[in-house]
């Protein structure tokens, strides 16, 4: 007996030591586990319920990790700077451009500066993430492993890559290796590969409660992004947090989505938030300095330190940077160093993303607006006290208006400074107009609202410089004297399948080939093809591949005016035909060479194809796809497919942007909405949630989305705390 106690007493000696050896931070983050519970729906879609806003975000943070780990690292991987350490030297100058704007230094003073509850919720967001590591040790980082609470200071203000990706790496290797600017005919290869790529952007569209079924507003949310660019969520605490929406990977805020009295949709914008300034640099001695007024400044100089992988070694290499008050210098401008300008207020606009989830009716979003750091997007708001608003742009700059700040302007001249920033009751700004709707597609503010958008000789010229498109003319004929809005009439709507750019396009090539004395025999069947379409697009279309694939090789072949947009493009080819036929034989023949005849169902041609989790998707013909009769937003399409158009080994196209997470919103007494994402919430291939929503994204017919926990009970298939799955 005596032994059997001396054995007992033994094993508890050794697990109190045990115990007591654990590291306190497991024990911290253990503790703050269990104020989660995570519910997964019958879709995977989490919903993460915490005591508080922290408790909420740790949740969040870690469900987003288990959902696709892969895309949570690689976002802060490219955000601080660090991407040539796991994709080469050709990722240095991405590298670069981070470190030029913000130091890792520089982060951590920001983390320090912040107040109390951002800290706590930057605290969460690296311990959600690390707890997730330290439960999964089969999960091997590329090359995080550990999260640190400054890092959502370099990726605050919710768009990946935001304003910063508007600045060329080309420009910044050009400077930085060799002291010049970009050669020219480097800089036309940019501006024609700028034309061809895939358009991007978004869709928004609110809906007054006069024009609804209901009597309650309504919110199409419509994010055009990369595929898998954002994960599903619902995060809800006991602090009067409960948003719905995407979420983009690795942040810990909604960033498109609505709570149960505020609905918000982010279209880019084009308002011009950047500027370039040219500086004039003097060197006396050693010391660099530059001009501004009548005196000279010093040009801040530093030293920046990169790795980048080589084989199976890490290397180094060193960049000298420079920054003047205007900000750090990124290329040769006219022979002049140049400084590139934009917003970078990371707190502040870390603050605004999330105070403006917890909004409870339009006084307080106009509030939270007014911080003014939302500065790539505008925004299409709804409520459910009725209103209906959308604001354009958020964060611009006050500006000479006799300086042409579409080009550098002359940063030794004080009068081409920021003169401060415009409030938002003076930027461009839309409430509840008499028409009853509102509709953003990337296109001019000063159609939002037909006679009721705001008047553009109201504002000065550098509030916007959007141009219209061929999806703002498509909603605007679609929302034109319609109502008895229901969300699934609003989700066909956003479906429409008619495609307004071939309209301008087609009859002009058609008619190019009719006037031909000799036309060719041979093309006379497509050509009648495309002569009796009725310009809609879908899978069994045989006149939708035709046209794709003419208006693509247009634009890539055909002689056009420069700096002019896709609409206007487009419209151009359908007057001037000189080179439509040629071109459309070409089409032709190579239709026929790549599938053996030009008769392709444009769902045969337009493909969805996910069979890896990797975030860079490699297709073939050979491997399972489904075919989507959607198209590019190019062309007109409101719900955007856009395919890669070049694939080593593939002749198909295959859909990597547009259409992503996509949900339509009803505000009343209680919130309804539907929603869909493409594929799936998970990036794990043995997951039942890795394409789980495709066919219904195809066949329009989307999930209904679970706002309320008694119903979210109601299809739970899994709940638990996060490390207890």
């Amino acid at each position: 007996m005596n032994k059997i106690i001396y054995v007992f007493a033994f094993i508890l000696v050794i697990g109190c030591k045990a115990e007591n050896s654990k590291d306190p931070q497991v024990d911290k983050w253990e503790a703050q586990a269990a104020n989660v519970e995570i519910i997964r729906d019958d879709f995977g879609v989490p919903h993460i319920y915490g005591k508080t806003d922290a408790d909420a975000v740790f949740g969040l943070l870690y469900a987003q990790c288990e959902d696709d780990f892969n895309r949570v690292e690689q976002n802060y991987i490219w955000a601080t700077g660090r991407l040539a350490e796991v994709d080469g030297e050709e990722a240095l100058y991405s590298d670069l451009r981070a470190k030029l704007f913000m130091s890792e230094e520089e982060a951590k003073a920001n983390y320090e500066k912040s107040p109390a509850w951002l800290k706590e919720l930057c605290n969460a967001f690296a311990d959600g993430i690390n707890y997730y590591l330290y439960t999964h040790p089969e999960v091997k980082p590329r090359l995080l492993t550990n999260f640190e609470p400054w890092m959502p200071m370099y990726f605050s203000e919710g768009s990946i890559g935001g304003d910063i990706e508007r600045i060329s790496t080309k420009k910044i290797a050009a400077f930085y290796d060799s002291n010049m600017a970009l050669p020219e005919m480097e800089e036309l290869k940019l501006k024609k590969e700028k034309e061809v790529e895939e358009p991007q952007g978004s869709n928004g569209i609110a809906i007054s409660g006069k024009l609804t079924q209901s009597g309650n507003a309504m919110l199409l949310i419509n994010p055009h992004t990369s595929f898998y660019f954002r994960g599903e969520v619902h995060v809800v605490s006991e602090e009067g947090l409960n948003a719905y929406g995407a979420v983009t990977w690795g942040q810990f805020f909604v960033y498109q989505g609505f709570n149960e009295k505020t609905g918000w949709m982010h279209t880019s914008t084009y308002t011009d938030v950047m500027d370039e300034f040219k500086e004039t640099i003097v060197k006396n001695g050693e010391n660099l300095f530059y001009q501004y007024g009548e005196e000279l400044r010093p040009v801040k100089s530093s030293e920046i330190i990169l790795k980048y992988k080589d084989g199976n070694e890490l290397k180094e290499k060193k960049y000298p940077a420079y920054r003047t008050h205007h900000g750090p210098i990124t290329h040769v401008a006219d022979g002049q160093w140049t400084a590139s300008a934009m917003m970078w207020e990371p707190v502040k606009a870390l603050e605004q993303s999330f105070i403006r989830t917890k909004q409870n009716g339009y006084k307080g979003f106009l509030d939270m607006m007014d911080i003014r750091t939302n500065s790539s997007n505008n925004t299409v708001y709804a409520d459910a006290e009725g209103n209906i608003a959308y604001f354009h742009g958020n964060f611009v700059p006050k500006r000479d208006v006799q300086f042409n700040y579409a080009e550098p302007v002359d940063g030794s001249n004080p009068k081409t400074d920021w003169q401060g920033l415009h409030k938002v009751d003076e930027n461009i700004l839309v409430l509840n107009p008499e028409n009853g709707w509102i509709q953003n597609c990337n296109s001019t503010p000063y159609t939002s609202a037909l006679e009721f958008s705001p008047k553009k000789e109201d504002y000065p010229y550098y509030m916007s410089k959007d141009q219209e498109n061929f999806r703002g003319v498509h909603a605007i004929e679609l929302l034109r004297d319609r109502k008895g809005y229901t969300i699934d009439s609003l989700i066909q709507l956003a479906h429409d399948p008619y495609m307004p750019a071939f309209k301008a396009l087609i009859p002009g090539l058609v008619k190019a080939y009719n006037a031909h004395d000799d036309k060719n025999p041979k093309f006379r069947e497509p050509i009648s093809v495309l002569e009796n379409w009725d310009y809609t697009t879908g899978e069994n279309q045989v006149a939708m591949t035709l046209a794709h694939f003419y208006g693509t090789a247009m634009g890539k072949r055909a002689k056009h005016p420069e700096n002019i947009s896709d609409m206007e493009r487009m419209t151009y080819f359908g007057t001037h035909t000189e080179e439509a036929v040629k071109v459309f034989e070409e089409v032709i023949n190579e239709l026929t060479e790549d599938f053996g005849t030009w008769i392709m169902p444009w769902g045969e041609v337009n493909r969805y194809q996910r069979t890896t989790g990797d975030i860079i998707q490699h297709f073939d013909d050979t491997k399972p796809s489904i075919p989507i009769g959607f198209a590019s937003s190019r062309w007109g399409a409101l719900a955007a497919y856009g395919a890669r158009y070049t694939t080593e080994g593939a002749k198909k196209i295959y859909g990597t942007r547009g259409n992503s997470f996509v949900a339509v919103v009803e505000f009343g007494e209680k919130v309804k909405a539907k929603s869909i994402l493409a594929g799936g919430q998970s990036g794990d291939p043995a997951s039942p949630h890795f394409d789980d929503q495709i066919e219904k994204y195809k066949n329009i017919d989307w999930k209904e989305v679970l706002y309320y926990r008694e119903d979210v009970l109601k299809r739970a298939e899994e709940t638990y705390s996060p490390g207890n799955r």
